[in-house]
């Protein structure tokens, strides 16, 4: 073989590995780009759990979607809707008296609302990996709860942070407790009982002069 036929080989195979080194990467950032979209605050947060080893924690995200995104859910009953409406009122209200006691119901009322809408209710881990694919917005409320919930137990939890937990899981619950049909604002679903009595009566307004 020629010189000039070994140049043209060598250069036709550097472009092939460019070219399939770029495919790679462009496949690569689809990817990415298509978990950052679907999963939006928790693929961060996955990435951070994993100490920024990204392709870790695309691996976990690829599994929960692979196990989970085809899960079939249901909108809860009209009169079980209005019962966990009815719980969350009578659980800030306990709150008033026992933080501790309000938060423990608030996590298992939690766990027990993703169960009646069709979510795994075999364990908290795979409870939430499955909530994390079909409400990736708000499932991190529901964490902080159930944190601060065995924070509590252990005594290791004060009142602000109790209350910051039950606040921030509120959305969550909203999300989940939300009829059929609901509309694209979310307003029908942050009424709550106001069709009834005129005013939002289930979200968590507690604020720091009422916790102690």
């Amino acid at each position: 073989m020629s010189t000039g036929a070994i140049i043209i080989v060598v250069v036709a195979v550097v472009l092939a590995v460019a070219l399939a080194a770029v495919i790679v990467r462009a496949r690569g950032g689809g990817r990415k780009n298509a978990l950052r979209r679907h999963f939006g605050p928790e693929y961060d947060l996955n990435v951070a759990e994993h100490a920024g080893d990204t392709r870790a924690a695309e691996r976990e995200l690829d599994d929960r979607l692979r196990r989970y995104r085809d899960l079939k859910t249901e909108p809860l009953p009209g009169e079980l809707r209005e019962r966990y409406l009815a719980e969350w009122v009578g659980t800030q209200e306990q709150f008033i008296e026992s933080p501790e006691y309000a938060v423990a119901g608030a996590d298992q009322l939690l766990a027990r609302l993703a169960r009646d809408r069709g979510y795994p209710s075999d364990g908290y881990e795979e409870q939430v990996a499955a909530l994390s694919v079909h409400h990736a917005d708000c499932v991190q409320g529901y964490r902080q709860l159930h944190v601060a919930a065995a924070r509590a137990r252990e005594g290791r939890a004060d009142t602000e942070e109790l209350r910051e937990a039950v606040v921030h899981a509120r959305p969550f619950f909203e999300e989940l407790v939300k009829p059929p049909h609901h509309a694209s604002d979310g307003q029908e679903g942050h009424q709550g009982h106001a069709g009834r009595t005129g005013r939002k009566t289930h979200g968590w307004h507690i604020g720091k002069a009422g916790a102690r």
